[in-house]
């Protein structure tokens, strides 16, 4: 299988960092496109966005553009030329749902993000965005987790597999 049209949503956190990391290898291995996008929920979220400079607001246009600056940045500039790179700042809600509606809409064969992992409690409250693409998405998902949470799980599978090894 072949994945050329990849979709890498982004929260700007580290988790999301660790998928773009993935996606960007694997638009290499596939001589794939690699699209980067950001989901605003509100656009005046947009007023109160921390790497806009200080200073009076500006037009929301403005400030899509300046996070449409920031997430050029997100690719690493080795892969800036060889790979076809489009960022896009969309606005919709939930932000699952949206994520899911664009890769329909653009025919993504596949969407690369990452999961937080968070707590029982705090995931039954809140919800995972990650688990909302993945139920609602016209392609594969690839859910990558946070590389402390990957260490933890990796250390329990040695644990598990040392106990079942002695048994």
């Amino acid at each position: 299988m072949v994945f050329r049209k990849i979709l890498v949503p982004t929260d700007f956190s580290e988790t999301a960092e660790t998928a773009l990391y993935y996606g960007v290898q694997l638009a290499r291995q596939f001589g794939g496109e690699l699209h980067i996008m950001h989901v605003c929920e509100d656009p005046m979220q947009l007023t109160a966005w921390p790497v806009l400079p200080p200073g009076a607001a500006p037009e929301v246009g403005e400030e899509a553009a300046a996070i449409r600056a920031l997430l050029k940045s997100l690719i690493p500039a080795d892969d800036r030329t060889p790979l076809k790179t489009e960022v896009h700042v969309i606005v919709g809600q939930p932000t699952g749902l949206a994520i899911s509606q664009y890769a329909a809409e653009h025919e993504f064969e596949l969407i690369v993000m990452g999961t937080h992992g968070r707590g029982a409690l705090a995931h039954a409250l809140m919800g995972s965005v990650a688990e909302k693409v993945v139920r609602s998405a016209p392609c594969p998902v690839l859910t990558i987790r946070h590389s402390t949470e990957r260490k933890l799980a990796a250390e329990r599978l040695q644990e598990t597999s040392a106990l079942a090894g002695k048994g």
